[in-house]
């Protein structure tokens, strides 16, 4: 009943009764239980069709809340909620420059923020279940692994609470997560994610199970060999640097027409001038939807998911899944591709999912 209550928000007993083939005693007997425990409480009634009211309940402050940490390359966003997904706190910290790689300056920023949300805590939300981490690094769960991929630096100087579980996760991952859950990809099991700003990366979902690999790489499309072509020598993270936005632009500034007048100052300005049908943004954004097709269409043969969402700063642009579906098809197989929908807050939502579902693990062991 508790973890019905978690999934599905708001809830009266003759409903949840009814959902879970529950008797009426055993019902009453349930809600007692948890109502001492604090996991529930009753949050008003609800007009029967009877004319009788029914008690609505939703998770209690003693079910307690979860903090998930977005550990961005550009931010890091920090997100409080219950149990039920309901939003107790959230801030967004801006770096002060880009990091390609994790290090002691996201590590300080979650430190800071962390330490600023001691400060605001209440007792109305209840224990600290889980912290989750989104990091833009490989993440394994072997102890023994972890220091060759990376995740531990997040910890250079930031200390995680100790109160707490604490769930590290790389942050496309994260995002994949959140897309199956929120976004465009709810309809599928099967799915990638591909993201596109700064760097580039890959989430992929397969029947409903998120793909990690041995290593924790799965997904990890910035180390595909390139360049690939005779006389050329592959350079690992040469094809993030390329398709990143830093790439692209450095691309767009070198070749822009002078006749054109001054080039776009950053991606986004390039976007909004194509999307103005301005004809050498346009065909600017066409070489890179092509470009991105080329990799999405490398994974595509490899796994073949059908649906690929486009996330991150530049890939959500309206302007890329029909170009880039119709360059992958041609290079590859039938392949679908839509926008994110949730724009910035993907790997936020992912990381609190996953969470939210080892707290509900430690509390409901047996289940």
């Amino acid at each position: 009943m508790f973890r019905s209550l978690v999934e599905h928000g708001v809830s009266t007993r003759p409903r949840i009764g009814e959902a879970l083939g529950l008797s009426r005693p055993t019902m009453s007997a349930a809600i007692s239980e948890l109502e001492k425990l604090g996991y529930v409480e009753s949050v008003g009634h609800e007009q029967g069709a009877l004319g009788r009211k029914a008690a609505k309940y939703r998770a209690g402050p003693g079910a307690g809340h979860v903090i998930a940490v977005d550990a961005g390359s550009t931010h890091v966003r920090i997100r409080v909620s219950t149990l039920d997904r309901r939003v107790l706190h959230s801030r967004v910290y801006s770096l002060p420059s880009s990091q390609q790689t994790l290090g002691d300056e996201i590590s300080q920023a979650v430190a800071q923020e962390m330490a600023e949300l001691e400060q605001i805590a209440t007792e109305m939300w209840g224990p600290l279940r889980t912290v989750g981490i989104a990091i833009p690094s490989r993440v394994v769960k072997d102890g023994s692994a972890a220091e060759t991929t990376g995740q531990m630096r997040i910890f250079s100087k930031f200390r995680a609470p100790e109160c707490a579980r604490v769930v590290l996760e790389n942050n496309v991952n994260c995002a994949a997560v959140a897309e199956h859950l929120y976004g465009n990809a709810k309809d599928t099991g099967s799915f990638a994610y591909v993201q596109i700003g700064l760097k580039i990366g890959m989430g992929l979902m397969l029947s409903g199970q998120l793909v990690r690999g041995r290593n924790g790489a799965a997904g990890e499309i910035g180390h595909i060999s390139f360049p690939f072509a005779p006389g050329a020598t592959p350079i690992p993270g040469e094809v993030e640097r390329y398709l990143g936005t830093e790439g692209l632009i450095d691309r767009v500034r070198a070749s822009w027409p002078s006749e054109a007048g001054p080039p776009p100052q950053d991606t986004n300005e390039l976007m909004t001038r194509a999307g103005n049908s301005d004809p050498v943004a346009l065909a600017q954004v066409e070489q890179q939807a092509h470009d991105i097709a080329a990799v999405v269409a490398t994974c595509v043969s490899v796994v073949d998911p059908g649906l690929v969402i486009l996330g991150g700063g530049l890939g959500s642009s309206e302007l890329l899944p029909e170009r880039v579906s119709a360059a992958a098809t041609r290079l590859s197989y039938p392949v679908e591709v839509r926008s994110s929908t949730l724009g910035s807050d993907a790997t936020a939502l992912g990381i609190e999912k996953l969470a939210i579902d080892q707290a509900l693990q430690d509390l409901l062991p047996e289940t």
